[in-house]
Order: structure tokens, then C-alpha cells, then sequence
């Protein structure tokens, strides 16, 4: 049975006060000390340049705790802000709710399409539009059932004033190929500040799969970017090019599930899901090709080396930063508040398998320091958001879901 808006906002209530204490507890690195201790899957891969895995470990000095705010949402994926304090937050078996800062949550949002909600599948993430404050309008991505299986879509509509439907729907991406599976579909979205929208989409993981991120007719393993209305712009870098795609930003994407648009400079970084040992963070360029299949860290869930075991190819970006072993990384977004002025232009990255938030400090466009946030909450953390007032807000990916605010103690 679904929590009822009291039950929840009563167990925010019992949960705060146990969830004070342990995000600020783990043991501060030696100095230069990396976080990651675990041995690597793949010991013998060196990275390209320094820096690119196991940056030194950082701490915040600051003290901060979390608090639950909601709970009893099944497998939540997306986060998103209205203008009102509110959230809206996705559950994958194809609910859309709002919730509150005080933790009432909504019945669903009627008005949705249908979601091929199996395997990872479902409905993904969800964003408000670039003139959400005059048209109120969202989007969202989500598994669509096809003719020869599923792929992922992107829909648009608008919310009503009351927050109980979105009206108005319509798909304005549909990425083809569909195929017959349950695994990696993506799936991110973001607008940069010139109002495009980047939709990062996965190759579908199975072996006869895995070539089409390097295949310009399909769109699995690509980044995609479209204007609002679906329109694909004249500049897109394979635009003009005969049997591509129009709408591909960058290709050699494995399972990409975070996107996020760098404050002051607006360029697009993605967030991608490895095999073992192999999860990346890209600096996402226009025609780009990030190495998927060909070159790749880690090595196989079944063991052994991907492809020829090659970490770098002619023709091929190296990612900004690596993880091995993995943290299965979800949603991201660069931090521009005020509560922890010293995170100013960092990296907050979703960490599912390890259950922690992953800040990165980058500079010059390099990692140079990481911590992990969030770690008292030991569930799997699936997406990142900053709130007005510079909290971190994050959901979890659990049965039993949680939006959670990580603060300073008030």
C-alpha cells in the first residue's frame, strides 16, 4: 500500500532525527590520498594523464547531516525543481509525483504515456522546460513499447496550474533502432543555457548491440540534441552528413544516465556507466567520439578484457575522469549555491552501487579532488539536485525510495 501524504511526512519526521550523524564521519585520506581504496578490476590499465582515476581525497570542514523528507516511492530515477520549492520526482514504473519540501507527496500526475516498465525500463528522468515560468512546460524520457520491441522516447506537456495532469503531450524524440531488450536505455536530459536539449541514451548492452554506438544511423550509445520542440538544429555536427543521424551530438557511449550543463560555461558533461571497472565522465563535445566499444577501461562483467582490451584508439576521447572499480553512477549536476560556498563549480555525481554522492573539484577542465557525501544513508543513490537555498537534494533508487535533503544543521 502507497504511504498516504501524512504517513510519509510523519516518518520524514522520525527518520530526521536518526539521520543526523555519519555524512561528514568518513575517514579523511592521507594527504594526496585517493578515497577509492579497492583494488582496481583492471590493475594492469594506466590512465592517459594524472588525475584521470583516483584523485586525491578532499573533506569538507563544514558540518552537515541528512534528513528524510519523503519515503515509500518505488525506484524513483528522476529530480526536478519547480520554480515553487516543490519537486517533481519520477518512479520508474511510471508514476510522475510532486512533492513538497515539507514531504507531501501527490497522487500521480495523470496524462502520462504508457512505460515498458521492465528491466531498466520505465519512466526516466524528467526536467522543467527553459520557459517553464511562462508555459509550464516538462519533459521526460521513458522506455516506449514499439514494434520490434522498446527504445527510448522523449515527451513534452504541459502542467497544469494545479499540478494534477500534464496537458498537451507530445513525443518529440523517439530513438531508433527499437530493439527487443531491458537493458541501457539511458537515459539524461538537460538544457544548456541556449535553450537545446541534450538526451544521453545507452547502446542496449547485448553483444549484437554494442557496434551501433559507433554506427551514425542509430541512435544507441550517442548523445542526442534537439531544440525544444524536437526540431534538430542546423549546426548539429553530423547534420549534413549523408546516412547520419541528424540529431547526434557525440557518439561511443556505453549506458550514459547523467548529463549536466557546466555553470559560466555552459559546455555539456555526461556521466556513463562502465563494465567493471570502466565508469566514465566526459567532457561531452560536439562530434565527439568517446570509444565504445573499441576503447574502454575495465574489463568484462564476465571477466576478461572488452574487445582487445585497448584504453585508448586513434580517433577516440579519453574520459575526464574513471572509475575502477566502479561506483554505477546515475544523475549529476554541478553545484552553484550558497550553503557550501567552497563546492562552487563542483561535480555532485549519483553513486548507486556505492551508495554515496561523488563530488568532484574540477579545474581546467581536470578532476583534482573527491569526496564522498551522503555516506550514513546506505541506499542507493539515483539522482542529485540543488535546492534554492544550496541543500543537496537526491533520491534513492530502492523500493522503498527517499527524497533526502543533505544541509547544514539547522
Amino acid at each position: 500500500m502507497r504511504l498516504t501524504v501524512l504517513a510519509v511526512t510523519l516518518a520524514a519526521v522520525a527518520l530526521a532525527a536518526a539521520c543526523r550523524a555519519g555524512d561528514a564521519a568518513q575517514v579523511a585520506p592521507a594527504p594526496g590520498a585517493p578515497v577509492e581504496t579497492r583494488p582496481a578490476n583492471a590493475p594492469d590499465q594506466q590512465p592517459a594523464f594524472p588525475g584521470q582515476t583516483r584523485a586525491p581525497g578532499v573533506r569538507t570542514e563544514t558540518a552537515m547531516s541528512h534528513t528524510v523528507i519523503a519515503a515509500g516511492l518505488e525506484h524513483p530515477w528522476g529530480l526536478a525543481l519547480l520554480p515553487d520549492g516543490r519537486w517533481l520526482v519520477t518512479e520508474r514504473p511510471g508514476r510522475l509525483r510532486i512533492i513538497s519540501a515539507d514531504g507531501g507527496i501527490s497522487t500521480p500526475v495523470a496524462g502520462l504515456p504508457a512505460v515498458d516498465a521492465r528491466g531498466q525500463g520505465g519512466l526516466l528522468d524528467v526536467v522543467t522546460g527553459p520557459d517553464f515560468g511562462t508555459d509550464r512546460m516538462i519533459y521526460w524520457s521513458y522506455a516506449e513499447a514499439r514494434d520490434g520491441g522498446n527504445a527510448t522516447s522523449v515527451a513534452r506537456g504541459r502542467l497544469s496550474g494545479d499540478g494534477s495532469r500534464v496537458e498537451g503531450v507530445q513525443v518529440i524524440f523517439r530513438a531508433l533502432p527499437a530493439y527487443d531488450g531491458v537493458l541501457h536505455f539511458g537515459s539524461s536530459l538537460a538544457f544548456d543555457p541556449q535553450g537545446y536539449l541534450f538526451i544521453t541514451l545507452g547502446e542496449r548492452s547485448d553483444a549484437p548491440m554494442r557496434p551501433q554506438a559507433q554506427d551514425l544511423a542509430s541512435h544507441m550509445g550517442k548523445t542526442i540534441r534537439i531544440h525544444a520542440d524536437g526540431s534538430v538544429p542546423t549546426d548539429n555536427p553530423f547534420a549534413d552528413r549523408a546516412g547520419a543521424l541528424p540529431e547526434i551530438w557525440s557518439l561511443g557511449h556505453r549506458n550514459v544516465q547523467g548529463v549536466a550543463t557546466q555553470p559560466g560555461t555552459g559546455a555539456v558533461w555526461t556521466i556513463e556507466h562502465g563494465a567493471r571497472g570502466g565508469d566514465e565522465v566526459n567532457l561531452d563535445r560536439a562530434g565527439a567520439n568517446y570509444g565504445w566499444p573499441a576503447a574502454a577501461y575495465g574489463i568484462e562483467y564476465r571477466g576478461g578484457p572488452i574487445n582487445a582490451g585497448l584504453t585508448a584508439r586513434a580517433g577516440t576521447e579519453q574520459p575526464v575522469y574513471y572509475w575502477d572499480p566502479v561506483i554505477a553512477p546515475g544523475g549529476a549536476t554541478f553545484y552553484d549555491g550558497a550553503m557550501f560556498a567552497g563546492w562552487r563549480g563542483n561535480l555532485l555525481v549519483a553513486g548507486l552501487k556505492e551508495k554515496h554522492i561523488a563530488r568532484l573539484v574540477i579545474e581546467n577542465g581536470r578532476v583534482v579532488g573527491e569526496e564522498r557525501l551522503l555516506t550514513g544513508l546506505g541506499e542507493r543513490v539515483r539522482d542529485v539536485a540543488v535546492g534554492p537555498d544550496g541543500a543537496v537534494w537526491a533520491i534513492t533508487d530502492e523500493e522503498d525510495g527517499k527524497l533526502v535533503r543533505l544541509a547544514v544543521p539547522r
